[in-house]
């Protein structure tokens, strides 16, 4: 706790980027968004772009549920890094997630100028060492990746903003890592469910917290039963979902009862196509 907060009282008194105020370009890129903003929404956005604008490093947690639009305030903030010169580093716990966000990067940013990539280890060798020497030129103005992002070969030519999706996931060594990443730039953090430390840090004041709170327009909200093992209910259930041309995860927690547990299932709804994937299959 003592290491942090002395890192964090650096990072007030350091000198960060003041990034130049909006323009057409960013308002043209703003436009693009195909949802209607929430309050909370816009409020978080705003609270970041005035962020960026002072000369000290933005230290900002947007703590929102999974859907609520944390992703788009990460989209504009590092429109306005890209827009001021600045490299933009998105750094994610998963594989998948990686690929999800460079899609959504990819999409949003079809129409400008900018040079995304994504660096995993789902990559070939070769590409990655393409992506890396691009990074070191400042060829990429935004790369999204996973801990990959923090080995030793990777360097940027001048990183202004770091984006971190669920902190939470990242193991104490990645964090070390992270605070060499983190010196100096803008750092904004992304969560669906903050860990006690982050959370209780932004109370301190230690970190400035934006919640959005809101969710968008038409969202269904998400339904949790919780009941003792029931075959009929189960049943039940996955006809319901099925009926609707739906599909149906059914996690099991142990590898050595899945087989059995798929059997069971099959019997229960012998309809249903049904397949077996776990950690350990190649």
């Amino acid at each position: 706790a003592g290491e942090l907060l002395k890192l964090y009282a650096k990072r007030k008194y350091e000198k960060g980027v003041a990034y130049s105020p909006i323009d057409g370009y960013f308002r043209d890129f703003e436009a693009g968004f195909e949802y209607e903003e929430t309050a909370d929404q816009v409020k978080a956005i705003e609270d970041v772009l005035q962020d960026m604008y002072q000369p000290n490093p933005m230290d900002r947690l947007i703590c929102g549920d999974v859907g609520y639009g944390k992703t788009e305030v990460a989209l504009r903030a590092s429109f306005l890094a890209v827009n001021n010169g600045k490299q933009v580093a998105v750094l994610v716990p998963t594989t998948i997630l990686a690929e999800q966000h460079y899609a959504t990067f990819s999409k949003r940013y079809e129409r400008y100028p900018i040079n995304i990539a994504c660096l995993s280890r789902f990559r070939p060798v070769r590409q990655q060492k393409q992506i890396i020497e691009h990074l070191k030129a400042g060829k990429l103005d935004i790369v999204v990746g996973t801990h990959r992002l923090l080995q030793k070969d990777i360097a940027f030519k001048d990183l202004g903003l770091l984006v971190l999706d669920e902190e939470q996931r990242f193991g104490v060594k990645h964090k070390e890592k992270l605070k060499r990443l983190k010196h100096n730039v803008d750092v904004l953090t992304l969560t669906a469910t903050p860990i006690p430390r982050t959370l209780h840090m932004s109370l301190l004041g230690i970190r400035d917290i934006s919640i959005i709170s809101t969710p968008p327009e038409f969202r269904q909200s998400i339904i949790t039963y919780i009941s003792e093992f029931n075959d009929d209910l189960i049943s039940a259930a996955i006809r319901k979902e099925l009926k609707r041309n739906g599909q149906i995860f059914f996690v099991h927690n142990n590898i050595l009862s899945i087989s059995k547990i798929a059997r069971k299932l099959q019997d229960l709804v012998p309809e249903a196509r049904l397949d077996i994937a776990h950690g350990q299959m190649s």
